[in-house]
Formats: structure tokens, sequence, C-alpha cells
């Protein structure tokens, strides 16, 4: 069987910040681990493949809603201050008070990575990728590329991380899938595409989480590429486009 490849999403958590009345001064609280909230819109049924555009138009929607569950909000207090609520993914600095009302009043369209979902999803379906919205195979990871199968699965639960990390997971799949494509088609196993390998600051260390520390070598080279290069949400479909 030709091995998975996937992509490993960080956890998050929730931060708060207390606006007291009067001039005292403002109080910060460690971020806590926190649940995922559901999105307000049901899930599609595991399996299900994401290539048609009724199932993208459903799909958007979903990680619209998330989107709003990570926008910050202000909660009144009993003594009429403020307390501000607000997720912060893995990574992430916290945000001081001008940044959160900032977010308030104008919160993030996401309207690049909407657009970067649908023109790879779309570039997919076009070489013959079926991308589900499934469990993956592979134990821990949000997603995986399975070459034998041509098949692209996502973890639903990754909806709920919203537009930019969903984002970034469906580019970092799509990098796999032209890896293939460079190795005599899209059945084939994964060869480095030969793109630069620095990692970000935030995953510097995403090798040594315990789903790729014992990975044969190869595969943590080939995951190191579609990491380093992950966020360059234009890349996946170039990519795809250009081997497959």
């Amino acid at each position: 069987m030709l091995p998975l490849f996937g992509a490993l999403l960080l956890g998050a958590g929730v931060a708060l910040m207390v606006l007291p009345r009067g001039n005292q001064p403002l109080a910060s609280r460690t971020p806590a681990p926190a649940a995922i909230r559901p999105v307000g819109a049901p899930g599609p049924p595991p399996r299900s493949p994401l290539g048609s555009s009724p199932d993208q138009q459903l799909l958007l929607s979903q990680l619209a809603e998330a989107d709003r569950q990570w926008t910050p909000r202000a909660e009144p207090l009993a003594n009429g201050g403020y307390r501000y609520v607000y997720k912060r993914r893995a990574g992430e600095p916290p945000l001081n008070l001008e940044s959160i009302r900032a977010l308030i009043a104008n919160p993030p369209s996401f309207e690049r990575e909407r657009q970067a979902i649908a023109q790879l999803l779309q570039a997919l379906e076009q070489v013959g990728v079926r991308v589900n919205l499934s469990v993956p195979h592979k134990s821990g990871a949000a997603a995986e590329w399975d070459p034998q199968a041509r098949t692209l699965r996502i973890q639903p639960t990754v909806v709920s991380k919203g537009t930019l990390e969903f984002a970034k997971v469906l580019n970092h799949e799509a990098i796999h899938v032209a890896q293939s494509c460079s190795n005599q088609g899209l059945g084939s196993d994964p060869l480095l595409l030969g793109l630069p390998t620095l990692l970000p600051g935030h995953l510097s260390t995403v090798l040594n989480e315990p789903i790729y520390r014992t990975a044969p070598e190869r595969v943590r080279q080939l995951e190191r590429e579609a990491f380093a290069n992950q966020d360059r949400l234009t890349l996946g479909v170039q990519l795809v486009q250009a081997h497959c």
C-alpha cells in the first residue's frame, strides 16, 4: 500500500482580556484549551465529495460561519466593564485591546482564502482527484493524500477551524498531489518538487510531532516541503496544473 501523506493541525486556545470600569489596568489570562464550537449549518456527511458547485457553496457557507466563531466578541460585566473573548490559533501572538476592537469592528472577509479554496477544488477535480470530508486513515492527521485511491481526505472538524486553516490544509495536500504527479502520474508515490524547505517559525517544530517523528526520512522531507509552502495559497493550483 502506498503511504498516506497528511497535514497536522495544531491546537488552539481561548484568550480573555478584561476591560474593567474606570482607570484600572487591563488584565489578561493565559489561553486555555478550548473545545471547537460546531458550525451553525449541519456538516456534510462523511465521504462527501467537494467537486461540485453545490457542495463547494455549502462548504464555503460553513467556513464563513466558523470564521464568525473565531471573531473576538465583547461581553458586558456586572460592574459595568467588558470582557473581550477570542480564540487564538497555535502560533498566533496575543492580541492587544486595539487589535481586538479593530477585529470586532471590521472582521476579516478571507476573500483571498475563499477564492484559493474554490480554485484548488476545481484544479483537483479537473485532474481526477476526489476530495472527501472524511476521517483520514492515518491516525492524528487533519488530512491526507492517498495516491493509490486518488483521494484526498480532510477531517470534517477542520471546517470548524475556519477558512484560513482550511485553505492551508487543502493547499498542503495539493502540494502532495503535485509531488505524486511529478513521479509518473497521479497514482504514483510522491517525489520532492525542489521547492524551498525553510519552515516558518510557527511550524519549526512540526516534524517533531508524534505523527511525523518516527516516519521514514523520505516522508519527513516530503512533509517539510509541503509545510514550508502551504501558506502560499496560489502555489498548490500552479503545481497541480504544471505537474498533473
